[in-house]
This record gives C-alpha cells, sequence and structure tokens, in this order.
C-alpha cells in the first residue's frame, strides 16, 4: 500500500483500529525509520477509538498512556532511545497481559522476545517522493 499525505496516514491508522477488531488482538507493531510517520498512524488509530487528548511521540518519556472513549487505554512505546529495557520489560509485559489495554510499539526489537505472536505487525518505508510503502502483517 502507498501512503501519499499525513491525512491518508491518519486514515490508515483508522483501519488498524478496525483490523485489530477483526482480529482480535491489542497489540500493534510499527517497524520503520524515524520521521517515516509511525505517530502519525498511532494518531489516526487513537482517533478511531476516541481518545480525546492529542497524542505525542513517546521518544523521550517511552511511554504514553491515554485513555479511550470506551474504557480501555492505549499504550504507545517507543524503545528507540532505550539500550536496556530494564524496568520497561515487566511495564510492558502487566500491559500486554491486560485485554483492556491497546499497545501501540515502535522499534520493538528490543522487546521482540515479549511480543504475542498474534499481533498487527506493520512495516513503513518513505519513498525519494516523500510517499510512503506500508506492509500490514
Amino acid at each position: 500500500m502507498k501512503i501519499e499525505s499525513e491525512q491518508e496516514m491518519l486514515d490508515f491508522g483508522v483501519k488498524v483500529a478496525q483490523e485489530l477488531g477483526e482480529r482480535g488482538v491489542n497489540v500493534v507493531e510499527l517497524i520503520g525509520d524515524v520521521g517515516v510517520g509511525k505517530t502519525t498512524l498511532t494518531r489516526g488509530l487513537a482517533r478511531a477509538l476516541l481518545v480525546k487528548e492529542p497524542v505525542t511521540s513517546p521518544s523521550f518519556t517511552i511511554s504514553k498512556s491515554y485513555a479511550t472513549g470506551d474504557g480501555r487505554v492505549l499504550t504507545h512505546y517507543d524503545f528507540y532511545r532505550l539500550g536496556d529495557v530494564g524496568l520497561m520489560e515487566e511495564d510492558l509485559g502487566e500491559k500486554l497481559a491486560d485485554a483492556g489495554q491497546i499497545v501501540v510499539i515502535e522499534w520493538g526489537e528490543a522487546v521482540k522476545d515479549l511480543l504475542p505472536e498474534k499481533r498487527v505487525r506493520i512495516q513503513m518505508r518513505l519513498n525519494d517522493d516523500g510517499s510512503r510503502d506500508i506492509i500490514m502483517a
């Protein structure tokens, strides 16, 4: 799939929320370089989940949580700056085990052994023309 604008990425995030429901999963793994649109996609996902507060990148805080419109919690992790998972491993494990959580993970290589096999995995690549190629599995 090709994404050519920020609005298309937001709309794709809405589709990802629908996909979670259809597949019965609560974990999304986002794979792609810095600036490819992972947080923008997450904003679209949050929009579909009726999150009221602004969704921002958790690059410096490692994680951010948001209340959804149906009483669940959307937790967004970014492990880019984290060399050693340490205490975050326990936090992530608790969130992954909680059916009331929807978990989005950027730069999940550091925690790959914790991630459930049943998840939505999205690979994103920035093209020279500014568009993005997306593969969802």
